[in-house]
C-alpha cells in the first residue's frame, strides 16, 4: 500500500517517524475519506492530500465533526450517480458528506466578518469540490454560520443538511410560522431525522401533527411533539381520515398516492423527499429516467390538484435562509437530534453501517481523530 493511503481496518498502518517531522507533515496536509467505488459493502479509504487553500469568498475550516446521512450511504452504493455525474459530483472515488462543524483556519479574499479561530457550522454543496468528510475543507463563506455556544461540534454537525432539507419541504408545502397554528399536518417517516425535526418545529408553531411511524418509535414521536401517532405496522394508511391540511412524506414513495388521498379538499400542500427522480435516471438513463419521473410527478400532481393542494418534490440544495433559521432554533435550544455513534474517519465504516442498518441516533465522524493514527 502506498504512503499516504490507509484502508479502514481499525489499526494504524503508519511507520514510526520523528514526531517533529510528523507534526509538520500533519499541519501541511489534510486527510480525506474517500468512497472508492459504488459497491455494497461500501468501500472506504482515508488518504492524505495537500492542505486546501481558500479562494475568493471562501474560508478554510478545520472540521471537528461531520455527519453521515442516509443519502451518503445510498450514494456510496451508486445511487444517483448518473444524474450527479452531470454536476461533476458522481465520479468515483469521491468525498461524501454535506454537514460540518469546526474552526476557521484562514479566510480568502473578500471574506467578512469571519476570522481564524471562529467556531462555525455549515454546509457543503454537492458538487465538483467534494464533500465534508475530511479534516479540512474550503467552503463558500455564505454557507457558514456561527456555532452556538455550549453546543458540541458533534451535536451541531447533525443538523445543517437535515434541517435545510426540512426547511425546503415546509416552504414547498406552504407551511410557515404564521399559518401553521391549528393546521392538521401528516408526517410520514416521522422517526427519521427529517421527521423528528418536523415534529419539533410544527409543534412549536402550534400545528396538530399526526406522526406515522413503527410501533417501536411511538413514544419518541410523542415526546417530540406529535399530537397523534399512527402505527404503520398495525394500521393501514388507507384508514387515516381525509382531513389533513398538509402532508410531508419522508418515508416511502410507494405510499405517495395513499397519503395524498388523506388530504382534505382545499388543503395547503404536499411535499415528498422520497421521490424516484434519481432512481429512475439510474435505471433508465438521463432522458428515459427524466421522462419516467415526469410521468410519476404528473400522476401525483393530478391527485393533489384534485384536493386543491400544491405538490412539490424536494431536492437538497444549500439555502442561506435555512441556515439562518437553524441558528435561530439552536440558539433557543428548541431542537434536538440524538447522536447514536461518533467515530474517527479511520473507523468510518462503523458510522456508515449504523445508518445503513437504520439504527436510532445520528452518525457522526470526528475527522481530527485521523491525526492521531
Amino acid at each position: 500500500m502506498r504512503t499516504g493511503r490507509k484502508r479502514l481496518s481499525g489499526r494504524s498502518q503508519a511507520c514510526p517517524v520523528d514526531e517533529r517531522r510528523r507534526g509538520r507533515a500533519i499541519m501541511s496536509t489534510a486527510t480525506k475519506l474517500l468512497c472508492l467505488r459504488p459497491a455494497d459493502p461500501i468501500r472506504l479509504e482515508t488518504r492524505r492530500t495537500a492542505m486546501p487553500r481558500p479562494g475568493k469568498g471562501e474560508v478554510l475550516v478545520r472540521v471537528e465533526a461531520t455527519s453521515v446521512n442516509p443519502i451518503d450511504v445510498k450514494r456510496a452504493r451508486g445511487y444517483g450517480q448518473r444524474l450527479l455525474s452531470h454536476k461533476g459530483a458522481g465520479k468515483f472515488p469521491l468525498v461524501l458528506g454535506n454537514d460540518f462543524a469546526g474552526e476557521i483556519v484562514s479566510v480568502g479574499a473578500g471574506v467578512s466578518p469571519w476570522r481564524p479561530g471562529d467556531r462555525v457550522m455549515g454546509l457543503v454543496p454537492t458538487g465538483r469540490k467534494g464533500g465534508a468528510h475530511a479534516t479540512h475543507l474550503t467552503v463558500d463563506a455564505r454557507l457558514v454560520r456561527t456555532a452556538v455556544d455550549g453546543v458540541a461540534s458533534a451535536a451541531l454537525a447533525a443538523f445543517p443538511y437535515t434541517f435545510t432539507t426540512l426547511w425546503l419541504a415546509l416552504r414547498g408545502a406552504g407551511i410557515n410560522e404564521g399559518n401553521a397554528k391549528a393546521q392538521k399536518v401528516l408526517v410520514h417517516g416521522a422517526s427519521g431525522g427529517l421527521g423528528q425535526l418536523a415534529l419539533q418545529i410544527l409543534a412549536a408553531w402550534g400545528a396538530s401533527v399526526t406522526a406515522i411511524c413503527s410501533t417501536a418509535n411511538i413514544e419518541l414521536c410523542r415526546n417530540l411533539g406529535a399530537t397523534a401517532v399512527w402505527d404503520r405496522t398495525r394500521c393501514r394508511l388507507q384508514e387515516l381520515p381525509e382531513h389533513f391540511d398538509a402532508g410531508l412524506n419522508f418515508g416511502a414513495w410507494e405510499d405517495e398516492a395513499t397519503l395524498i388521498g388523506r388530504l382534505r379538499h382545499g388543503a395547503l400542500g404536499y411535499v415528498t423527499a422520497v421521490h424516484p427522480l434519481l432512481g429512475n435516471i439510474d435505471r433508465g438513463g438521463l432522458l428515459a429516467g427524466a421522462w419516467r419521473s415526469r410521468l410519476d410527478w404528473r400522476r401525483m400532481q393530478s391527485l393533489a390538484n384534485a384536493k386543491g393542494a400544491r405538490y412539490r418534490w424536494i431536492i437538497f440544495q444549500p439555502d442561506e435562509g435555512a441556515l439562518d433559521m437553524l441558528h435561530h432554533f439552536l440558539a433557543r435550544g428548541a431542537l434536538t437530534l440524538s447522536v447514536g455513534v461518533s467515530v474517527s474517519i479511520d473507523n468510518a465504516d462503523l458510522a456508515f453501517e449504523h445508518v445503513a442498518n437504520h439504527k436510532q441516533g445520528r452518525a457522526i465522524l470526528l475527522p481530527m481523530g485521523a491525526l492521531s493514527s
